[in-house]
């Protein structure tokens, strides 16, 4: 009977072993830029089961961890874009001012080239928006880039739900032309797209009410639902996040002024061009700011900005981050942080905070990414030098410590890849097809959101 016990405890102990060496992978030897506890020097990194589990020096994994050395090179948490139009098969639904109702999930695409781009640029996590055509868009979706994943997979499941505002020459359709007879579309000026906001507000207030009485019993009735006030409902109980479009700063302010009006906070405003002019009133509310890096002067409307607007509202304890709006710049992310240090003297770490941490907090997924903590997901990148330089690059991106990107495999795969382009480039694709056949659909690097933008003015 000893024997059989002993047996067993031994079986008991080794499958407690296999279930804590299971899905392990040691970074070794790097120097690891956590953006909350400063800059570790030879640092190992033991994730389990897509979380840290430890940092130290020498740590120690199972027999069946996946080992990587990573000498010399770099760590950092991946980079989260808190602005993109990535992996999107349309972008605004342009034909009324208040689109509340529809679903950036319903639109995503996840075969789209650029996410895996976005991995070599050591991007993981972003915020998916709607675009800028309406004063009140669509639902966002934050999702992190697991390339070859089903489209279920990329959804962050306790990512607070948000949706888009827009204020400017956009949602007031400065761009668009009309043709003889055609009406236009309310609203066509600045004052008259706040009005669209407040009037969505007053109606969902109201609508919310309803419910109320009716579950309080004090009415008989169910109120019809209305999915275009739903989400403007959870916006007025603290449930979903407020990403606001927009360059001047008396925008922004009074969108601020109208969400304290009806008791609501405005988690982004994005772009910001000019938020620098206002941010002690952006700080004081507790509302993030998403900018860009230096791009402006494309349009009248972004003709003020500077490039310390980010050391401006840093100073003043607003949370900022730096976003791309763009598949291309979300690649230089990395060096987008690094031009803060240059305008204003954005200590280092302050400075990759903006494109990791903060984009976190402002998106409300702190708690699980945006920097390397123990208990975190593993969302990291290993660079092969300092990430604010222009010669590093990233070597290796890993979502929940599941590599996604992988250079030197990359780099591997290139002339197979360059083969079947020259194949494919061989095939006369102007034959005619044979009876019954469907032409060949030659396949556009396009973007719908150029389109998007030629019918409805400039996403940005």
């Amino acid at each position: 009977m000893k024997t059989l016990t002993s047996i067993f405890i031994v079986l008991l102990l080794g499958l407690a072993t296999l279930a804590q060496t299971r899905n392990e992978v040691l970074i070794k030897n790097a120097t690891v830029l956590t953006a909350i506890h400063g800059t570790l020097e030879n640092t190992d990194i033991l994730i389990r089961d897509g979380k840290i589990a430890k940092i130290g020096k020498n740590l120690a994994a199972g027999g069946s961890a996946k080992i990587i050395d990573a000498t010399g090179k770099f760590i950092s948490p991946g980079i989260i874009d808190c602005h993109s139009h990535t992996m999107m098969d349309a972008i605004n639904e342009g034909s009324l001012s208040v689109t509340s109702m529809t679903r950036i999930r319903d639109v995503l695409n996840p075969t789209d080239i650029a996410i895996y781009r976005a991995l070599a640029g050591g991007v993981t996590t972003a915020n998916l928006l709607h675009g800028s055509a309406n004063a009140i868009g669509g639902q966002n979706s934050t999702v992190k880039f697991k390339f070859g994943h089903p489209i279920e997979d990329f959804m962050i499941p306790d990512a607070p739900p948000g949706i888009k505002f827009a204020m400017g020459e956009n949602p007031k359709r400065s761009s668009q032309t009309f043709q003889p007879g055609q009406t236009p579309r309310y609203p066509r000026t600045r004052m008259g797209t706040l009005e669209v906001m407040r009037d969505a507000f007053v109606r969902a207030r109201d609508y919310k009410q309803a419910w109320d009485d009716y579950k309080a019993k004090k009415t008989k009735v169910p109120p019809r639902r209305d999915i275009e006030l739903e989400p403007i409902v959870e916006i007025l109980e603290g449930k979903r996040l407020v990403h606001a479009h927009g360059y001047r700063s008396d925008e922004h302010l009074n969108l601020m002024l109208l969400a304290d009006e009806f008791g609501f906070k405005v988690a982004t405003l994005q772009h910001g061009l000019e938020a620098y002019k206002i941010a002690p009133e952006i700080a004081r509310r507790g509302t993030g700011v998403s900018i860009f890096a230096d791009s402006w002067s494309y349009k009248l409307e972004a003709y003020d900005s500077i490039p310390y607007n980010a050391y401006i509202l840093w100073k003043n304890g607003v949370v900022v981050s730096i976003n791309s709006d763009s598949d291309e710049r979300m690649r230089r992310l990395n060096l987008d942080a690094a031009k803060m240090m240059k305008y204003g003297g954005v200590p280092e770490e302050e400075a990759l905070k903006m494109v990791t941490l903060n984009p976190a907090k402002q998106l409300g997924i702190d708690k699980r990414t945006g920097s390397i903590e123990v208990g975190k997901d593993a969302d990291i990148v290993i660079w092969s030098a300092h990430p604010f330089s222009v010669y590093s690059h990233a070597d290796m991106t890993l979502i929940e410590g599941d590599v996604y990107f992988d250079r030197s495999n990359d780099i591997q795969k290139r002339p197979e890849i360059a083969k079947e382009r020259e194949a494919l480039e061989k095939m006369d694709i102007n034959k005619a097809p044979a009876s019954g056949a469907t032409s060949p659909r030659i396949p556009s690097e396009k973007r719908t959101e150029e389109r998007d933008e030629a019918e409805y003015g400039d996403n940005r």
